[in-house]
Parts: C-alpha cells; sequence; structure tokens
C-alpha cells in the first residue's frame, strides 16, 4: 500500500475503492474478472487516485483480508479462557455490523473460501493454544471455527436468515457447550 498517513480524504477514497471493488467481487464472482478501469469507473475516481493508494486489483482484495484479520488478532490476543470468548466475539460481530455491506459483496463471490480459511487459521491457532489446556479435541476446534466461519459466510450471502447478533449469540452458547 503506498499512502501511509491517511487523512479523511484518502480515507474516504480508500472506503469508496473497497466498496466499489466489493460490488464488482459480487457481480464478477472472481477476482481476476476485475479490472482497475472498471474499479475506478464505478468508484468515480481517477487511475491516479487509485494508484496513489493501491498498485493493483490484488492489493486491494489483501487490504480488505488484512483490515479483518487485524481486528480478528486484535479481538483473540487477550484470549486466555473460554470465558473471555464472548467479547472477542462481541468485537467481531461488532466489526461486521460496521462492514455490513463490503462483506455480504466479497463473500457472495466464489473468494469467500480462500478469505474464510485464512481467517479459520488465525482463529484455531489461538483457539488451540488457549482451549488446549483443557485438552480439547482437535476435531471440536475444526468443527467451531469453520462452523462459525460458514454462518458469517451464509450471512453474507443471504443464504440464512439469523442476523449478526443471533449468530454471535449462537456461537457464545456453542462454545460453551463444547468447551
Amino acid at each position: 500500500m503506498k499512502v501511509k498517513n491517511l487523512n479523511a480524504s484518502s480515507r474516504k477514497t480508500k472506503k469508496i475503492i473497497k466498496e466499489s471493488f466489493a460490488e464488482l467481487m459480487h457481480e464478477k464472482q472472481e477476482l481476476s474478472n476485475i479490472t482497475v478501469k472498471e474499479l475506478v469507473e464505478r468508484a468515480g475516481i481517477t487511475r491516479s487516485s487509485f494508484y496513489t493508494h493501491y498498485d493493483n486489483i490484488y492489493e486491494v482484495a489483501g487490504d480488505i483480508q488484512n483490515e479483518t484479520l487485524e481486528v480478528l488478532r486484535k479481538s483473540i490476543e487477550d484470549l486466555k479462557t473460554s470465558d473471555d470468548f464472548d467479547q472477542c466475539l462481541d468485537d467481531i460481530t461488532n466489526y461486521l455490523k460496521e462492514n455490513e455491506y463490503i462483506y455480504s459483496m466479497i463473500l457472495s463471490s466464489t473468494e469467500a473460501v480462500i478469505y474464510a480459511d485464512r481467517i479459520v487459521k488465525l482463529l484455531r491457532k489461538k483457539l488451540d493454544i488457549t482451549l488446549n489446556k483443557n485438552n480439547t479435541h482437535e476435531l471440536d476446534l475444526l468443527f467451531y471455527t469453520y462452523g462459525c466461519a460458514n454462518l458469517y459466510i451464509k450471512h453474507f450471502r443471504g443464504e440464512i436468515n439469523y442476523s449478526l447478533d443471533e449468530i454471535n449469540t449462537y456461537m457464545k452458547d456453542i462454545i460453551k457447550k463444547i468447551f
């Protein structure tokens, strides 16, 4: 990413780029089908404005993924016991609600599985460290993490009629039952 110190104008431009990118992901289904030309037209910005912030389309996708992973990392950083997990899930849910439009577009694409896999790996690693004090079975961790990721994907694709808050509550209940 090129711009290091974001002012209000740069943050606004990046937000427009990300939203336009998400819309194109939803329409085109694959990252390789999106061009910078289409993106700048959709965003209503110049190519030079795009290139001030990103080198290519893949960097936009990476920025959105990395932003999500960073929020997830921060949320699970203080996770020491399964009791701390409620706050972690609340933080993640609130972030997703704030960015629901972008994620509903991106996770409706074929790229969703790759994206979800990165999130699951991060979450599994932290849960494994935190919960293995209780000799948690690896299958329980796999079931829980992939199940949570799938619920989010299905929500953002509109395949289930549960709100993020309802999913959050369900995941809190399930973690208490499993672990």
